[in-house]
């Protein structure tokens, strides 16, 4: 038997996540104050406290999603449970920060900083309004790519496959115009659904191109470790642990697909059988239930869930 920890990307935060974790273990507790001291303000009041537009804001959804999923393995820590209790981490988009922090290939106030970073980067690389994304629900990849491709060479602008998240869900990211001509041709291919998301950049595609290069530049100031747990990554869908691959891949990913049905495959693939998902959030659980029904799904979000996993685990 094998087992992942896997981490949640954007769209699995709300306010109060990880409060109960803070309130529960000091350990938690330290990882939001290590998090707020490394970004200069208190993001664990807006996580905890705040208004839920303002963390749904992209510098502020990707640091605090972090913090929330190190809360959960400091509370796993605490139940004595180490990182190496997995045989992989992986994590969703932004969650592959969280799963190199856990692995101890980066700091975390370096996690923090950099996904505050990268948030903004990824914000300011297209002015809002002019970018989308969109849900194919029902198309597979390849119908997705057909789609995507159609409504470019239409619109002469950027639509391309983003997330490759379950054989019944593709997100497709670009141009505002393509993407929504993108979801008309999709329904004309078959689609169940085809649904516009409510995201201010269209991410994951090649007009993130200015962030990739702010990524590059930040990415080059922080050491990266060998992590202690193999990173299953998004843009290879394939175990990596070398530092300076790993870096190369956090500066395409912000450009590239997130082949999530193709790194859940690989993982399968080599044993895993369970697949713990660390963080706020079942968005992960779920997808992975629909890519491959043998790997049995556990959340660690909740103190009682980090108790009951301590049993599992040690």
């Amino acid at each position: 038997m094998s087992r992942a920890f896997v981490f949640p990307g954007q769209g699995a935060q709300a306010i109060g996540m990880g409060k109960a974790l803070a309130e529960a273990y000091p350990q938690a507790r330290a990882v939001f104050d290590e998090v707020d001291e490394a970004l200069g303000e208190k993001l664990s009041a807006l996580i905890w406290e705040g208004d839920a537009e303002t963390l749904t804001l992209t510098q502020n959804a990707q640091p605090a999603l972090m913090a929330t999923s190190m809360a959960a393995m400091a509370a796993l820590g605490a139940e004595g449970v180490a990182v190496t209790a997995a045989d992989y981490v992986a994590g969703h988009s932004l969650g592959e920060y969280s799963a190199l922090c856990a692995a101890g290939a980066i700091s975390l106030p370096d996690t923090a900083r950099l996904l505050r970073i990268r948030g903004r980067a990824m914000q300011e690389a297209v002015p809002v309004g002019e970018g989308a994304m969109a849900a194919l629900l029902g198309l597979d990849l390849a119908g997705a790519r057909d789609v995507a491709e159609a409504a470019a060479r239409e619109t002469g602008a950027v639509c391309e496959a983003a997330n490759d998240n379950d054989p019944t869900q593709v997100v497709i990211s670009g141009s505002k115009a393509a993407v929504e001509r993108a979801t008309e041709l999709a329904k004309e291919a078959g689609a169940k659904r085809a649904v516009m998301l409510p995201v201010s950049a269209p991410f994951h595609c090649r007009l993130m191109e200015p962030a990739a290069r702010v990524m590059a530049d930040a990415l080059a100031e922080v050491a990266i470790e060998t992590p202690k747990v193999a990173l299953v990554a998004n843009v290879p869908a394939a175990a990596v642990t070398a530092p300076d691959e790993i870096r190369t891949l956090l500066i395409q990913q912000v450009t590239h697909s997130v082949r999530w049905r193709e790194s859940v495959a690989w993982m399968a693939a080599h044993g895993v059988t369970e697949a713990w998902e660390i963080g706020a959030g079942k968005a992960l659980s779920a997808m992975i239930r629909r890519i491959d029904r043998a790997i049995v799904t556990r959340t660690v979000g909740t103190p009682e869930e980090a108790a009951a996993a301590a049993e599992t685990l040690q």
